[in-house]
């Protein structure tokens, strides 16, 4: 584990394996360690780059946490590598700052990884919700959070089956700090609608999604899929919102089909 500088941010990250580089961005309330299967099969052909968001894991929690601000600090630890084009993907809260990368620095894009998010802004009645959880984060703590986020997060059949996935996911969220989760929280609720630059995006793209993903369902990624250009869609069976944890097979090999067909840097 490494850090970087972004303005006062510190950034927490893993920097694994060679080749192509690939920035993995994490869902909300988790870690970069949500990427650890993803990692541990495939950084013997590419670079893997994970870096825990402002406010959660090693990172410093500072009161605003925007898409756009944390957009910026996967821009500064780009700079602090000296890299200047990479693979940029995320998962849920991940995905959004993924757009809002791309918007700020579309030249920097190799290519687009979008899982398990959506493009459209929260709803009145979402943000209401998101204010809700701030709140209840910094009353009651990052237990009441993983409490109630977890039953969102796996299929049915996860949680009756497979004690050791929500229980790794628990111990994820308990160990990020409530005012990190409000500041998320409450940047999620903020974030732009970004449907207007899915037309717009003109470099390789994988959506993909579990097929009984609640929080952002499959039907979204099928209008994603169907607004970018030449985008392919995967919809991994058996798996909700964190699908490169439920079904992590399915997910590498998705991945992996990816990128092993973007072309050189020429």
């Amino acid at each position: 584990m490494a850090f970087a500088k972004s303005h006062d941010v510190k950034i927490g990250y893993d920097d694994t394996g060679d080749g192509l580089p690939v920035i993995l961005l994490h869902a909300f309330p988790l870690n970069r360690t949500m990427w650890h299967e993803q990692v541990a099969a495939l950084s013997d052909r590419w670079r893997f780059i994970t870096p825990d968001h402002r406010g959660f894991g090693e990172s410093s929690v500072v009161p605003s946490a925007t898409m756009e601000e944390m957009a910026q600090d996967v821009a500064a630890l780009l700079d602090g590598m000296q890299i200047e084009r990479a693979v940029i993907g995320g998962l849920s809260m991940g995905g959004y700052v993924a757009f809002a990368f791309y918007r700020q620095f579309p030249q920097r894009v190799r290519a687009l990884i979008l899982a398990d998010t959506r493009a459209e802004a929260d709803t009145e009645e979402a943000r209401r919700n998101r204010e809700r959880m701030a709140e209840r984060a910094l009353r009651e703590g990052a237990e009441a959070i993983a409490e109630e986020m977890i039953p969102k997060l796996v299929a049915a059949q996860t949680l009756r089956e497979h004690p050791e996935i929500t229980e790794r996911l628990r111990l994820m969220i308990v160990r990020n700090d409530p005012a990190g989760i409000a500041a998320a929280q409450r940047g999620m609720a903020a974030r732009r609608d970004q449907t207007d630059l899915l037309a717009r995006i003109e470099v390789p793209t994988l959506i993909i999604v579990g097929r009984e993903d609640q929080l952002t369902p499959p039907s979204l990624s099928e209008a994603m899929h169907g607004e970018i250009r030449g985008s392919h869609l995967v919809v991994i069976e058996g798996a909700a919102h964190v699908s490169n944890i439920e079904r992590p097979q399915d997910f590498n090999r998705a991945l992996e089909d990816f990128l092993q067909n973007i072309a050189p840097e020429r």
